[in-house]
């Protein structure tokens, strides 16, 4: 029998920085044919159109296939498996799969699905990787001692007692084999060590956490787990249980509608530092959780990415804009659900 086709599944919440370590990862492959399921949240595919503008040969857009007709742990029957069972009947499969979940999907109906009859013993969960935003988590934004923050939010009846962004992030957090503790260029030596020694403290033995500033992180530590995750999904319950177990029954709970999001399009912008810190203001007065896109720079032949969480925004050119594509803005707004679609969408165009 062949050997199963390694997979790595990558998750974490919006803003963690998944798709930059996938990108490092595909500018480490030398060679190695990688293939990437991309779930994408949201109306524009932004994560799947960053990675296959990498310019790397190891992402050849064939071996990106995007997922968006909704959040993957809720459409493993449907999307899926279909789409794993193409990469792998492909005359030259893939010799490793990556897949980056949405950052409101669940990680374990997901690796659940690696145990279905056709394709455990075709392929194997090499390993979780569940990126966290390091600072975002130091400052309190995402909590993962729930009964704490419930404590707190007990003396004050104006708020939430729950939020499902705290149950989601215990859920990845249980999942993993590897968490990785990125953006620590924005961090502490001494809020890296507190937040590296608490995560490896609440998790399972033996998982390792690691530090990363802009995922930057060897292949070797990131793929070669051989954590075979299908196999022991008992140690990686769901603190929170979202799902029903019946396969036949597609139902899910875990809080999907508690989120929103919409696309802005703007014309192209003459100046990209005013229009971010314009974005940063906008998020800060509409408690918007993620903003992503791409914008055409008057006089500038190259398309600018930008990708805001809470008040911290990074922008790059990452590829020359093509003769058919339009020159505007086109920006993916997430947050809980009730967003103020008109005033957000005006305050960006003002």
């Amino acid at each position: 029998m062949p050997a199963k086709i390694p997979a790595t599944v990558i998750t974490g919440f919006l803003g963690s920085g998944k798709t930059t370590l996938i990108r490092n990862i595909l500018s480490q492959a030398d060679g190695k044919r990688i293939a990437l399921i991309i779930n994408e949240f949201g109306d524009l595919g932004v994560d799947g159109e960053i990675l296959k503008g990498c310019g790397d040969e190891a992402c050849a857009d064939e071996d990106v296939v995007e997922l968006s007709n909704g959040c993957i742990c809720c459409t493993v029957a449907e999307d899926f498996i279909p789409t794993l069972e193409k990469l792998l009947d492909r005359p030259n499969p893939p010799e490793h799969i990556v897949i980056e979940t949405s950052g409101l999907a669940l990680p374990q109906p997901l690796v659940r699905a690696f145990a279905w009859p056709g394709i455990s013993t075709r392929v194997t969960v090499d390993g979780v990787v569940t990126v966290v935003d390091g600072k975002a988590v130091t400052e309190g934004r995402f909590a993962h001692n729930v009964a704490a923050v419930d404590a707190q939010r007990a003396q004050d009846e104006n708020l939430d007692h729950e939020t499902p962004l705290s149950d989601l992030f215990e859920d990845q957090i249980a999942c993993a084999d590897m968490i990785v503790v990125n953006k620590t260029d924005l961090m502490t030596a001494d809020e890296t060590t507190t937040l590296t020694t608490r995560l490896r403290a609440e998790s399972r033995d033996g998982v390792q956490v690691v530090a990363a500033s802009m995922g930057a992180l060897p292949l070797s530590v990131l793929l070669g787990q051989n954590a075979a995750a299908e196999t022991n999904l008992d140690a990686r319950h769901e603190v929170h249980h979202h799902h029903h177990d019946d396969e036949d029954d597609h139902h899910h709970e875990h809080g999907h509608d508690e989120f929103d999001s919409f696309v802005v399009t703007l014309p192209e912008l003459t100046d990209p530092a005013a229009f971010s810190a314009k974005v940063v203001k906008v998020i800060g007065a509409h408690d918007i959780l993620r903003l992503k896109g791409f914008a055409a720079v008057q006089g500038k032949p190259m398309r600018l990415t930008l990708q805001a969480v809470g008040p911290r925004i990074d922008t790059y050119f990452d590829r020359p804009i093509a003769a058919h594509e339009a020159r505007e803005t086109r920006l993916v707004v997430i947050g809980n659900a009730g967003l103020d679609r008109a005033a957000i969408t005006a305050a960006l165009s003002a």
